[in-house]
């Protein structure tokens, strides 16, 4: 029999994942929260893909968008604030075969994470990091987070934030050795969706911004944007994400950006009126860390038993003959 036949066999004989395998606890964020959005459409990713759940991993820091792994029938590391991203490099360092999604917030992700997420774009390892960026920090109730605008009223800037608001695509587009960097919004769930599916199958450190409602305490922040579709910019390309005609109708500022672009992506995110929503840059040619430096053995299942066996017999006593 061929290999070919010997696979196919193998794949027919597997239980079909449905929807409900990628599903763990109740959501407890807020009516109207974009994480929920956010979570069905990974879910829908992981269902397009396949992907079996014991071969998931999610890890997250603090925050309300970090407690995505709770919410996902797979296995999850809610970590410390800031070190979501150092906790997932160790993981795919040692265990390259599962696939390893990263959920952090502006806070999290560009505040106390921010040396982190600097050289996690350095090493290019293969995960997809996703950060919610709501503008605030919401789960500690109402603090300006590094992200959000000039004047913004909180409980830490009750007279208005000072400072101008840090750019994440900016920021990560200034970055060494950098591999994929894209903006969805989560109330366009088609290119919400897409974006997050293309940076999956992309193979290096996937960073995606993802502009998040908050209707506790940034109701108002988004609403001009949902509104008024002009002040989105959705970018697309044969090597980017495809807007279907329904769409098109009702977002008509599109441009033609090809993602291998650096200069140009670089314009976009900085002289745009309007938020660019698509693959703002890819480069599937950066290699990836964990191969460059992958250690002589991988502690797959087989060898964790292995080794627990031999530590085992060191203490087992045994019966005489």
């Amino acid at each position: 029999m061929s290999t070919r036949a010997t696979e196919f066999l193998k794949r027919s004989g597997e239980r079909e994942h449905p929807l409900e395998d990628y599903v763990g606890r109740v959501p407890r964020w807020c009516t109207g929260c974009g994480d929920n959005a956010v979570l069905a459409a990974v879910q829908r990713v992981c269902r397009e893909e396949q992907l079996p759940p014991e071969k998931l991993v999610f890890v997250s820091g603090i925050g309300c968008s970090s407690r995505f792994p709770h919410y996902m029938g797979s296995y999850g590391f809610h970590g410390l604030h800031g070190r979501a991203l150092p906790i997932a490099e160790g993981i795919k360092m040692r265990r390259p075969d599962l696939h390893v999604f990263v959920n952090t917030g502006d806070g999290d992700c560009c505040s106390i994470g921010a040396a982190h997420w600097v050289h996690a774009t350095r090493y290019n390892m293969n995960l997809t990091v996703m950060m919610h960026d709501n503008n605030i920090y919401g789960l500690t109730k109402n603090q300006a987070s590094p992200t959000s605008p000039q004047g913004t009223r909180s409980n830490t800037t009750p007279r208005g934030s000072l400072l101008p608001p840090l750019d994440p695509l900016q920021a990560t587009l200034g970055m060494s050795n950098l591999s994929f960097v894209a903006q969805a919004a989560d109330w366009i769930p088609e290119l919400l969706f897409q974006i997050i599916h293309a940076a999956f199958k992309h193979r290096g450190f996937s960073f995606i911004r993802i502009l998040q409602r908050c209707p506790e305490f940034q109701a108002n922040r988004w609403e001009p944007c949902i509104h008024d579709p002009g002040k989105l910019l959705l970018l697309t390309h044969e090597n980017g994400i495809q807007v279907s005609p329904a769409l098109a109708k009702v977002y008509k500022n599109i441009e033609e950006h090809d993602p291998a672009d650096l200069v140009d992506a670089r314009r976009i995110v900085g002289t745009s009126e309007q938020l660019p929503v698509g693959i703002i840059y890819r480069n599937p040619d950066v290699k990836c860390y964990e191969d460059l430096a992958a250690p002589d053995k991988l502690y797959t299942p087989a060898l964790v038993k292995q080794g627990l066996e031999t530590e085992f017999d060191k203490f087992t006593i045994w019966p005489r003959d």
